[in-house]
């Protein structure tokens, strides 16, 4: 085999026993007289070498090979030249597409060159190959690809793009119009109706509607199953009438603020923050899709991996094999959003990851060339604000707004490119924004010269009609009466919907906010389920060679299921591996989740000498549901808005993502706060998302040692989430089990351990699986007589071990220690029990490692009094003192502090 490289062709040859290769590799060559020759001659195979030129003589240049190099320019720079800005407001200008740039002259324009296949053709004349690289590249539509590195998909895109391109036929003109009708009428009919409100309105880039029903178009034509559509709130009432169909009564209806209270999901959100779901039917031949809008918040861009969740969720659900991404997902952009917010480039990289690859997502940038006031030069370091997606090799497609059929013929391309390879293609729409950020806005304040430019500029819609009059395409009857038509519509479905106003309907009975665990809910399982389990880990396939430090824990954990003693990590798989057996499907992603950051779990196993890989609970029965296990990329943002999306989409499956430590799950913020917490107060979208987060006071610095469970108490409220710290690997794994057959779809925040997933104290007996249920309290099973105790100490999590140690040593036997084991929702009832047991204690204290800002005390010192006065009136806090840092540097400081809060809770 030999590799043959040029700055135009790039092919691997095979068959080199040949003179027909040989005199190919000429042919490729064009004739150039290379040190190829005496490769070739060292071959010695004879043959006729075949010229296409005689030899350059020395200093001479190889016009052939300047023409090839032309043609490699304009396919490399011919972007930059393209007419994409519909309000020519910078200037397009590159000297290397310039033939004088490349050797040639003015008389070389009706000379024929060798062009290697350019265009479809072996030679063409300069001025041809000009031609076509002009409107190929330089029109209406520029063209990025050559960053793309695999030659099969290059070559795929220059079929595509160097050829002669009909314009439609006129039906689809008459529709493309058509669509630009409803989306210029809608806003008008909104700036008439509604004046004043917010709406940000997609006026300047009306030409999105026909794009987008072109990708469905394509994805119909397919016969795939969905298209998902993300975006934020720029244009996205229209989307939801013009595209996705949302009802127009229903979108007058909520203008006029007047809905059912009942029909609200807790706070409701703003009418452009909505999602919805519709059928798209094709217009031109058979075929429909499924199309769905999903729900999203202000935060710009924090919806791209959860729309990714959502697909990958969809297309696992639909299980078409690995090549069956069926379910498309479209996100649209802002410009200065898609450069500015980071979470684009950690959603990219999700791209071509395993557990993750969604078959490719089509991004639509509206490029209105400004971010609320600040202009591009001011808002990115980079050309464009599309070449973040380089990082991916995708394709882009810069496109003038202002020229429909040709955002329509690169919508269609787009979508055809990534059936064709599974990966993600940009579509970057050079439009403007004719209004301010909001109706409420002038933007001439800070762009002048921009909106004078604006504000003389017809529509796009007035634009393309003009364009089709002229070309004789359609007449002018025939486009006012198709948009009168559309407004007579509008007009229509308004004034239903101001009379329905007037009788307004009796609201109905309110949502239901609490969480309501069904009383007969077992969660414990037959002793066989969990030696099957355990047999798994040591039941290897032939020939398999585990490491030989993993080898010892698979045996342990064969002995665990028959003779107790279980630990966390045993008890956690038990949990997995059980609902697996139950026909739920488990799905685990995180930052080294698969072994564990603690070399804990092993879940997958590697082969020590050849690298295989072995899921023992993907291997339990052949009627499971499956175990998924994946490590994540290194980032949280995007990687807990993916698994929150997978879980909307996919409510009986246990979605859990887990962080390397606790500390770090902040970097995903607006997720948490945007859609974990509050997705079902805001738009009913609810989740089962489990985030498992380490956390505990080891003395480990404050960047490894606290998730933040004042945070996360702070969100919550209206039984919007369950809050635990679970202290035994019976009572986690109760847990899990629960989260995953309660019915109740709320979020699961589990504050999981570090040092003690290796103490002796924290295992469990076989039997607490197998009977039983999740305890949000756990009562002291060290007390003797409850009426000797006098102080009671509530606490959770890893300090009741350390507790109880330092009480036993002490030989102190009236004090109690209570392990709150859910946080929220408060267990006040199970609380109050326990405390019963008790009553002669009147000294009660909330003992917590956390600094006594942080950890729950906030909310329990608080509320416990409240809900419990008769017993919690007077709670005391032990705790570390008020501070800015979760915990101290140093390890020496740690252990001095630990000390003083036992001493604190025990004297």
């Amino acid at each position: 085999m030999i590799l043959l490289t040029s700055t135009y062709d790039h092919r691997i040859i095979q068959g080199a026993e040949s003179g027909d290769f040989l005199r190919r590799v000429h042919e490729l060559l064009l004739g150039e007289h290379s040190f190829y020759d005496d490769v070739f001659a060292s071959l010695r195979i004879p043959y006729e070498p075949v010229r296409w030129t005689q030899d350059i003589p020395e200093g001479a240049v190889d016009k052939t090979a300047r023409v090839l190099e032309l043609i490699d320019a304009y396919r490399t720079r011919g972007h930059l030249m393209a007419d994409v800005d519909p309000l020519n407001y910078r200037q397009r200008r590159h000297p290397d597409l310039d033939v004088l740039q490349h050797g040639l002259t003015l008389w070389d324009l009706d000379r024929e060159f060798a062009v290697g296949g350019f265009a479809g053709q072996q030679h063409m004349k300069l001025r041809d190959v000009l031609g076509v690289l002009r409107d190929s590249y330089c029109r209406n539509t520029g063209v990025e690809y050559m960053h793309i590195l695999e030659p099969d998909e290059r070559s795929w895109l220059q079929e595509r793009v160097e050829r002669t391109h009909d314009k439609p036929e006129r039906a689809e003109q008459k529709y493309i119009l058509s669509k630009l009708n409803a989306a210029e009428a809608f806003e008008t009919f909104l700036q008439t109706k509604y004046i004043g409100q917010k709406r940000f309105s997609l006026e300047g880039s009306e030409t999105i509607i026909p794009l987008l029903d072109a990708v469905l178009d394509k994805a119909a034509e397919h016969e795939l199953d969905e298209v998902v559509l993300g975006m934020p709130h720029r244009g996205r009432l229209n989307v939801l009438a013009n595209v996705v169909g949302k009802p127009y009564s229903q979108i007058f209806r909520e203008f006029e603020g007047n809905l059912d209270p009942g029909q609200a999901h807790g706070s409701g959100d703003v009418k452009y923050h909505l999602g919805a779901e519709g059928k798209y039917y094709r217009m031109f031949g058979d075929g429909e899709t499924k199309v769905t809008l999903t729900s999203n918040p202000s935060h710009l861009e924090a919806v791209n991996p959860v729309l990714e969740g959502i697909v990958r969720a969809k297309q696992d659900i639909l299980d078409k094999g690995q090549t069956g991404f069926t379910v498309v997902p479209v996100l649209l952009h802002g410009d200065a959003s898609f450069a500015g917010q980071g979470v684009v480039a950690e959603t990219l990289n999700l791209a071509l990851l395993r557990g993750y690859r969604t078959g490719g997502t089509v991004h639509v940038i509206i490029n209105n060339q400004v971010g609320f006031t600040t202009a591009p030069e001011y808002g990115r370091s980079s050309k464009y604000s599309t070449d973040v997606a380089k990082m991916i090799g995708a394709p882009v497609f810069h496109v003038n707004g202002d020229d429909p059929e040709a955002c329509v013929w690169v919508a269609k391309l787009a979508v055809e490119y990534r059936q064709a390879f599974g990966k993600d293609v940009v579509i970057d729409m050079v439009c403007y924004r004719r209004r301010g950020h909001n109706e409420g806005d002038d933007p001439s304040m800070t762009q002048p010269a921009m909106y004078d430019v604006i504000d003389a500029k017809r529509s796009v819609r007035k634009v393309y009609t003009e364009s089709l009059i002229g070309r004789g395409d359609i007449s002018v009857d025939e486009a006012e009466r198709a948009l009168k038509d559309y407004a007579q519509q509008l007009e229509h479905v308004f004034n239903e919907v101001r009379e329905l106003e007037k009788y307004p309907p009796a609201p109905s009975e309110s949502v239901e906010t609490e969480q309501i665990i069904p009383t007969g809910l077992s969660t414990g399982v037959d002793r066989s389920v969990i030696e099957a389990i355990g047999d798994a880990h040591v039941n290897l396939p032939e020939g398999f060679s585990p490491h030989p430090r993993v080898k010892p824990v698979l045996d342990k954990r064969a002995q665990m299921a028959r003779e107790g003693g279980i630990d966390w990590a045993f008890g956690e798989l038990l949990a997995f591996g059980s609902l697996a057996l139950d026909g739920h499907m488990v799905r685990l992603a995180g930052q080294d989740s698969r072994r564990g950051t603690f070399v804990q779990r092993h879940s997958v196993l590697i082969d020590r000498t050849t690298g295989a890989e072995h899921t023992p609970l993907m291997n339990l029965s052949e009627g499971q549901a499956k175990f998924l296990a994946y490590d994540s990329a290194l980032s949280e943002f995007a990687a807990v808005g993916f698994e929150y999306g997978y879980s909307v989409a996919h409510p009986d499956a246990l979605v859990l993502w887990e962080a390397q430590f606790g500390d770090f799950v902040n970097g995903a913020q607006p997720v948490i706060d945007e859609f974990v917490s509050s997705g079902e107060a805001k738009w009913g979208q609810r989740s089962d998302v489990v985030l498992l987060l380490p956390h505990g006071h080891e003395g480990q610095g404050p960047d490894h040692t606290s998730g933040r469970i004042e945070r996360w108490l702070q969100l919550c409220a209206e039984g919007s989430m369950t809050v635990a710290m679970p202290s035994t690997p019976a009572n986690y794994f109760h847990l899990l089990r629960r989260h995953a057959l309660d019915g109740v779809h709320r979020p699961l925040v589990v504050f999981t351990p570090k040092s003690m997933l290796r103490l002796k104290a924290a295992v469990s007996p076989v039997e607490d699986f197998t009977q039983g249920r999740f305890a949000p309290v756990l009562d002291d099973p060290m007390v003797g007589d409850p009426s000797t105790v006098r102080r009671v100490l509530l606490c959770s999590g890893k300090i009741s071990y350390e507790l109880n140690t330092a009480r036993q040593k002490r030989g102190i036997d009236d004090i109690a220690i209570v392990r709150v084991e859910q946080l929220y929702p408060v267990p006040q009832r199970q609380l109050a029990e326990a405390l019963d047991r008790f009553p002669h204690a009147t000294d009660i204290r909330w003992v917590q490692e956390e600094p006594a800002n942080q950890g729950a005390w906030p909310l329990y010192g608080l509320t416990l009094p409240a809900l419990l006065p008769d017993r919690l009136g007077q709670l005391q806090r032990v705790s570390r003192r008020a501070m800015a840092a979760p915990s101290a540097g140093s390890g020496k400081v740690h252990e001095v502090e630990q000390q003083e809060l036992i001493d604190g809770a025990l004297d």
